[in-house]
């Protein structure tokens, strides 16, 4: 794998980004381009780097980047803002457009978690996206995130994003909090545990999040946007144990979606705790996305 630095801006905002090439010494060009959108508090080093590694041995360039405000890309520390992240990949999507090694008419996304629901909302407004996946991702926002919560911390939650509203509007700062306030990680041990022992491996991972960053998250709908895709072959992948997303939100974001579009759900998977390189659940769903990719891609070669 070949990586060089590939920057773009979003909204005024320099984003760090790599484009990732496959170690061909540049016989495939142009390539079929990836642009892969992480998670809640996800950096481009994560997953993204991880999908990189997993598929330019299969022919395809990857774009990993960081949202606004996160690792190396500028932008409000602490503001975590799907709709605003949506605006990033559409920069992206920008970006790879003109690349000399990049071909436009084969621009795919890979979302995964929060970018999962992400990348749906940006594909069905730009038909220059030709197929998407959405793996383990959410359909709702308010409906994943009331369902990782007991009652109490829920309504705790909704309590405090309603004071941070006066909050922010009077003194025009919304409050910081703790990311895993709003996500509640400690009610799924499988991801938790591997969030400690892997995530937090990566320099700024595990940041506050502003309140007005889960009022935001609560109005993010992407299922409502599923139906507009632009004859774009949606595949959604899930771990049927997810407790982070529930399986429920892959199965509502299909039955939303328009056609065509393929539903993979993992048999005994969680959220995230299969996420490495060699595992076999990953190397499964790579191959899975690879042959959904190029079957909507091989017309446009």
């Amino acid at each position: 794998m070949r990586t060089f630095p590939l920057p773009f801006f979003s909204d005024g905002h320099r984003l760090d980004g790599d484009l990732h090439l496959p170690d061909d010494g540049g016989a495939g060009a142009p390539y079929p381009i990836v642009i892969t959108a992480s998670g809640y508090q996800g950096l481009k080093v994560i997953h993204p780097e991880r999908f990189a590694r997993a598929l330019t041995p299969r022919g395809y360039a990857v774009l990993a980047f960081d949202y606004r405000g996160f690792g190396l890309s500028e932008g409000e520390r602490g503001r975590l803002v799907a709709q605003e992240w949506v605006l990033d990949v559409r920069a992206a999507v920008d970006r790879v457009f003109c690349h000399p090694q990049l071909d436009p008419e084969r621009v795919a996304l890979v979302g995964w978690g929060l970018g999962g629901g992400v990348v749906v909302a940006e594909a069905a407004e730009d038909p220059r996206v030709k197929v998407l996946a959405c793996c383990n991702g959410l359909a709702d926002g308010y409906r994943s995130t009331k369902q990782m919560h007991d009652d109490a911390s829920w309504n705790s939650l909704l309590d405090r994003i309603e004071a941070d509203r006066e909050r922010r509007t009077t003194l025009g700062r919304s409050e910081i909090t703790g990311p895993w306030d709003i996500v509640r990680l400690d009610l799924d041990a499988r991801t938790d545990d591997y969030v400690g022992e892997e995530l937090y491996k990566a320099p700024g991972f595990g940041a506050g999040i502003t309140l007005e960053s889960a009022d935001y998250l609560l109005r993010f709908r992407p299922e409502g946007e599923a139906v507009k895709l632009h004859d774009q072959p949606l595949l959604i992948v899930h771990g049927a144990d997810n407790q982070l997303h529930k399986v429920e939100e892959a199965y509502a974001m299909h039955a939303a979606a328009a056609d065509p579009k393929q539903l993979e759900i993992l048999d005994g998977k969680g959220h995230t705790e299969w996420m490495f390189d060699e595992d076999p659940t990953f190397v499964h769903m790579t191959e899975v996305i690879d042959k959904f990719f190029a079957d909507a891609l091989h017309n446009r070669t």
